[in-house]
């Protein structure tokens, strides 16, 4: 993926609202419902929602940043201290550094770790060879001596993976399925079911870091949904703010209203007030119990422009015929 900045639009520097600011109106330029004869338009709204997955996560901005993850929010490999330094320099567990001292590296769950060196004059430092043998196999040369009880009564299993993929409110509605390359290099395809909710995590068993000896892992794919420049998520249910003309609402009438299956006709009750609330039946997430609902709230938008003929009527209406909505407000 490109620099996350630049899908953006933004400097490095931008502020957390400018970056918020800058998304909120690419999402609504190039949401695929906008841009429905761009083929390109899914990946291109894809694109964009991954560069403020990284740069609209403050934690993952600051690590960006840095340079510990890249574009993808994938870790950076930052390579080995101490390997490739010298001569004799090798991936066996340690390598010669620049000075000539043997360094030492180890494996574990947080990655590799530099050990102290050994100096070089002496062979191995003051003990030599002898007394690194002796640490390892416990005086002798025979092997090395491990009690039972040092590994338990089963071998130990692999570790769990962590993957973040990020799909559309389509998307998560009709479910989807991202092509996912894992730290371990492989490429699998996850299946993401209908009606899965924001931040829920698949399980994929045995697709994890193997063992030594044990079960490999798994693969937890953690689905986010992007957030939606029409519709806000609530449950099973959808919710959108419905703009309609002053005279909609003191006369009524039908207007199209959007829904994830496509524009659909609402009538408009005669004498809606703003902020009234309308439900339309089954357009809302699939859900265990069926698909939920949409609810369309109505906001009476006036011209932009003034009205003199507008301002004059409401003139005459204040004089004649007062009335007083905050009469029950204390």
């Amino acid at each position: 993926m490109r620099d996350p900045y630049g899908v953006l639009g933004v400097p490095k520097n931008a502020s957390a609202a400018a970056i918020k600011g800058a998304y909120r109106k690419l999402a609504k330029k190039l949401h695929p419902d906008a841009n429905k004869q761009d083929k390109n338009a899914a990946s291109k709204f894809a694109e964009l929602n991954a560069a403020y997955e990284i740069v609209g996560d403050d934690d993952k901005r600051k690590a960006f940043d840095r340079g510990e993850i890249d574009a993808e929010g994938k870790p950076r490999f930052r390579g080995f201290e101490g390997f490739g330094a010298g001569p004799g320099a090798g991936p066996g567990g340690g390598g010669f550094s620049r000075d000539g001292n043997f360094e030492t590296f180890t494996w574990g769950p947080e990655g590799v770790h530099r050990g102290g060196g050994r100096g070089a004059g002496g062979g191995f430092g003051a003990g030599g060879i002898d007394e690194i043998l002796k640490g390892m196999f416990g005086g002798g040369r025979r092997g090395p001596q491990f009690e039972p009880e040092d590994f338990g009564a089963e071998p130990p299993g692999g570790r769990d993976v962590t993957w973040a993929v990020t799909i559309t409110l389509p998307e998560a509605a009709k479910g989807t399925s991202r092509r996912v390359l894992l730290p371990t290099g492989k490429e699998i395809d996850v299946k993401i079911p209908a009606g899965l909710a924001d931040g829920q995590t698949i399980r994929l068993k045995g697709q994890g870091l193997p063992g030594a000896g044990g079960p490999a892992g798994d693969a937890l794919i953690t689905v986010t949904i992007a957030p939606h420049p029409t519709f806000q998520r609530d449950g099973s249910d959808l919710r959108l703010e419905l703009p309609i003309t002053l005279y909609e609402a003191v006369l009524g009438g039908k207007v199209r209203v959007p829904t994830l299956d496509g524009a659909i006709e609402l009538a408009i009750p005669a004498g809606t007030s703003s902020g009234r609330t309308l439900r339309i039946k089954g357009k809302g997430m699939p859900g265990k119990d069926g698909a939920g609902d949409l609810y369309v709230t109505a906001r009476i938008v006036l011209p932009e422009s003034g009205d003199p003929e507008l301002e004059e009527l409401m003139r005459k209406w204040r004089d004649n015929k007062p009335y007083d909505p905050r009469r029950d407000m204390s």
